[in-house]
């Protein structure tokens, strides 16, 4: 039992109770709407470091992919009367197949070609986007109309906004649990080995490109459950909010957060929303932001390659081993 509860799994445990049952209770409406938003994109994020940590691959084309969950979630809510976790697990499945299949031209690529190949595709779907917009209920395939858009539901036990809020940190929970998974079994050992050298990992059996794209699948798969559960949480989407320049800010922040942990991801979100609307809460420039993250980054680079969770954990471990 030791092995599986490890002090990062404590604290995760502890974190997890205090956030869902305590937090509600500590903060107003606005906050819970923002912590959600926080949540989600911590999912996103999950997927960012995931490639990152286990590959040492970049992809800047998460935060498309989270509109791309998103616009099948709203299309399914308005078509069909599935129940909400069903069409959840349908969007990311769906955005998982499509971050494969972009991934696929790129698998024979590293670093910055990789990442230009990534923002690339990040671009092609807000032109999308912008060209399509987001289902709102309307008639047709594309669902869109110029009307006031109809209601997008939540699940029964999660329709206020802290059942909601509840309902999203639970599937936050899930997603580590799968990346843990992952992690522990087939997948993982390829991918460590994958990312020591490919040649290597050839020459023991091992098919490099398919777990890549398993990689970029499971990466896709949780931007799409993220989109699904924007949808939710916000009711309509607009294509202004998935711009091809902020799945590098995401990534910048996956990095700032530590891609080695659950707790890195939790951080990368975190900042992403909380943060600005904190400068905003405070009659502040959101823009101040930018200015903080850039020099968290360059912190990370420089003298904390394991990024904010790194060093949290480990004096959390230290703190532990004392006692």
């Amino acid at each position: 039992m030791k092995t599986i509860l490890t002090p990062s799994t404590y604290l995760g445990i502890i974190l997890l109770l205090f956030t869902a049952l305590l937090l509600p209770m500590l903060v107003g409406a606005l906050w819970i709407k923002v912590l959600t938003s926080a949540a989600i994109f911590a999912l996103a994020a999950s997927g960012v470091s995931l490639v990152y940590a286990q590959l040492g691959l970049i992809n800047l084309a998460q935060i498309a992919l989270i509109g791309v969950g998103g616009w099948i979630a709203l299309r399914l809510n308005y078509a069909t009367d599935l129940p909400i976790t069903v069409l959840v697990v349908i969007a990311g499945a769906l955005t998982g197949v499509i971050g494969a299949f972009f991934a696929l031209p790129a698998l024979r690529m590293r670093g910055l070609y990789l990442a230009l190949v990534t923002l690339m595709v990040a671009a092609l779907f807000q032109i999308f986007f912008n060209a399509f917009q987001f289902p709102n209920g309307g008639d047709g395939f594309w669902g869109v109309a110029q009307k006031s858009a109809g209601a997008v539901r939540r699940p029964g036990i999660a329709e206020s906004d802290i059942g909601y809020f509840r309902y999203v940190l639970v599937a936050l929970a899930a997603s580590f649990v799968l990346i843990g998974l992952h992690k522990t079994s087939a997948p993982g050992r390829a991918w460590a080995m994958t990312r020591q050298s490919e040649a290597n990992a050839m020459a023991a059996g091992i098919n490099v490109t398919f777990y890549k794209l398993w990689a970029f699948a499971l990466s896709g798969f949780l931007a799409g459950v993220s989109g699904a559960l924007l949808s939710g949480a916000l009711g309509q989407l607009d294509a202004r909010s998935f711009l091809a320049g902020e799945g590098i800010l995401l990534f910048a922040l996956a990095v700032v957060g530590g891609v080695f942990s659950w707790l890195g991801a939790i951080l990368a979100g975190l900042l992403y929303k909380l943060l600005p609307a904190v400068f905003n809460d405070l009659g502040l420039s959101a823009d101040i932001a930018m200015i903080i993250f850039g020099a968290a980054l360059m912190h990370a680079i420089m003298t904390a390659p394991q990024g904010i969770a790194g060093q949290i954990l480990d004096a959390f471990k230290k703190g532990g081993s004392d006692d």
